[in-house]
């Protein structure tokens, strides 16, 4: 981040050769810049625009691909995985909407719902809020009604059995939980729908920073059930939109 006053990296900025380089390639829906190509055109083409993925960034180097999606349309613009320094820096220059219990920033205004139905989070306990809110804010983003129901794993599963009504009417069940990752073979049993497992790394050693629920939703017994990558919230949320939309 530059001094203040300084004008921050953005559109139409110079390189470091003071050539500036950044120009949309013809046709292709491309926009060169330099440490990044920015895809302009994801979003006629699968309907959701790029998302920024703030680790290994700099701030410079987010502000400069959020202003890009932003002056193509491409709004709202959402950045994952960023942490609360990153996002004091980046909030300096551009109007940015922070969660740091799920380290996702959004800039611009969230559409409203169009999906077809309700995408219902669950968490097997409170430590997997993080992920479980990662899911819930992209799935919004992406234009779904959300609920969460939060601490309801099987070490005490008449938590989940109490909201047996909001299971049943779920278009689509993310099921956030980590340990020995039971939780989604368990909703499965009870859902109509489909059901997004997700690993986290919530844990003992022998759960091998979220191997273990990995291979438990792998190995679920329940059908219905597809598994995404460990901690994975985003990709969670962004199948179960792309499922609530068809």
């Amino acid at each position: 981040m530059g001094k203040k006053g300084e004008q921050a990296p953005g559109r139409g900025s110079a390189t470091d050769n003071g050539t500036a380089r950044r120009s949309s390639a013809a046709g292709g829906g491309v926009e060169e810049l330099g440490y990044a190509r920015v895809d302009l055109d994801r979003k006629r083409r699968q309907g959701a625009s790029e998302v920024v993925f703030a680790e290994g960034k700099t701030v410079e180097q987010i502000a400069g691909i959020t202003r890009s999606l932003l002056a193509a349309g491409q709004e709202p613009v959402l950045i994952t995985r960023m942490d609360a320094r990153k996002a004091e820096e980046l909030a300096r220059t551009l109007p940015l909407d922070y969660h740091a219990d799920a380290g996702l920033g959004i800039v611009g205004e969230v559409p409203k719902p169009d999906g077809k139905g309700t995408i219902l989070i669950v968490t097997g306990g409170t430590s997997d809020i993080p992920v479980a809110e990662e899911a819930a804010l992209t799935a919004e983003v992406l234009g779904n009604k959300v609920e969460r129901v939060f601490d309801a794993g099987v070490s005490g599963v008449h938590r989940l059995l109490a909201e047996q009504e909001r299971i049943s009417s779920a278009r689509v069940i993310v099921a956030v939980a980590g340990m020995e990752g039971a939780l989604p073979s368990v909703v499965g049993g009870l859902a109509k729908c489909p059901v997004i497992a997700v690993p986290t790394s919530v844990g003992y050693g022998a759960s091998f920073g979220g191997v273990a629920a990995l291979l438990g939703m792998l190995n679920s017994c329940a059908s219905g059930v597809s598994v995404v990558n460990i901690d994975n919230g985003f990709g969670a949320g962004y199948q179960a939109s792309m499922i609530n939309h068809l």
